[in-house]
């Protein structure tokens, strides 16, 4: 048969009679970029701990270690702060903890690891996470950031020192009792709703100060009650109060609570309660006067505050 020269259409409506197009393979770059991209992505999903030698003092303890990187404290924080933001820019959530290296020697001994690799500290730095304490990185400069830190530290060390009074006060010799600690805890709550209610809307600044075991727990919250319902509480400050107050309570310490107001428009006032069996009675206005212009360590009178009203504590009714 002679050949027209025209192409066949016998194998058009053949299975398979299409070539299929070829697909395009992805390059290797191509496999690495989309790679990156996921791990970046994954990146985001992946919160961080940073632990932060906040004090001189502690940073010039953990030099003695080889394989701590940093030999200037003013250069060790600009570092730190470059590497928060770093983070922050790629979205990670990041909180900030106090390094404290006596509580890293401890707890290398007791986990039998070596002080002297960045593997430990790495461990140290997670423990401190679990346990709470930490400050939330939210572009703050490293100057207002230490100083929060710090206070968030000693607030963890304040509860879980007057965590562990409480918990001894319900001790008898051997048996144990635990319901005086749960009484004590429900009635520093109960006082606590008390004195908010009590003085009614304004932003209210309240400080517990309990003498226990040697030594003094203090305890500050801060509750906000300009608005109708509840006062807001700030937390985890209100659980640290509530547990320095369940302790006076539960010791029959004769501890104090001062609370200052400030309203829109009037002068702030201060009224204060003393802790007496079990509950708090009211200072009088001579009593506030004296409690807060008096120096705590020397003694010595300390001037009145310009534009503050120093006024009695109102009464509570104690609890049934």
């Amino acid at each position: 048969m002679a050949h027209t020269g025209r192409r066949s259409h016998r194998n058009r409506n053949r299975p398979g009679g299409h070539r299929k197009p070829r697909t395009q393979q992805p390059t290797t770059r191509q496999r690495t970029r989309s790679r990156q991209t996921t791990r970046r992505a994954l990146r985001r999903e992946v919160p961080s701990t940073v632990a932060l030698l906040a004090d001189e003092r502690d940073f010039a303890a953990m030099r003695h270690y080889a394989s701590f990187a940093f030999d200037d404290h003013g250069a060790y924080l600009r570092e730190m702060e470059g590497l928060l933001k770093a983070l922050a820019a790629k979205g990670v959530h990041t909180t900030v903890a106090l390094f404290d290296p006596v509580a890293y020697e401890e707890f290398c001994a007791d986990t039998r690891l070596d002080p002297d690799t960045a593997a430990s500290r790495t461990r140290y730095t997670a423990e401190l996470a679990a346990g709470g304490g930490t400050v939330t990185y939210e572009g703050q400069p490293i100057a207002r950031l230490v100083p929060r830190l710090i206070g968030v530290a000693e607030e963890q060390a304040t509860w879980e020192y007057a965590t562990a009074l409480l918990s001894r006060a319900g001790h008898h010799g051997e048996c144990r009792d635990d319901t005086t600690a749960r009484a004590a805890f429900d009635r520093a709550g109960a006082a606590l709703r008390a004195v908010v209610e009590a003085v009614g809307p304004g932003v209210h600044h309240l400080v517990c100060s309990v003498p226990a075991d040697g030594t003094s727990l203090v305890a500050v919250l801060h509750a906000d009650a300009r608005e109708a319902g509840p006062p807001k509480l700030a937390e985890p400050s209100g659980l640290v109060f509530r547990t320095v107050l369940a302790c006076g309570f539960a010791l029959r310490s004769p501890g104090g609570l001062v609370l200052r107001t400030i309203v829109a428009d009037s002068p702030e006032t201060v009224r204060g309660w003393a802790l007496q069996d079990g509950w708090l009675r009211p200072l009088s206005e001579a009593e506030v006067f004296t409690a807060y212009c008096t120096d705590a360590e020397t003694g010595e009178p300390i001037p009145p505050e310009h534009g503050v009203e120093y006024q009695a504590g109102i009464p509570l009714s104690r609890p049934e």
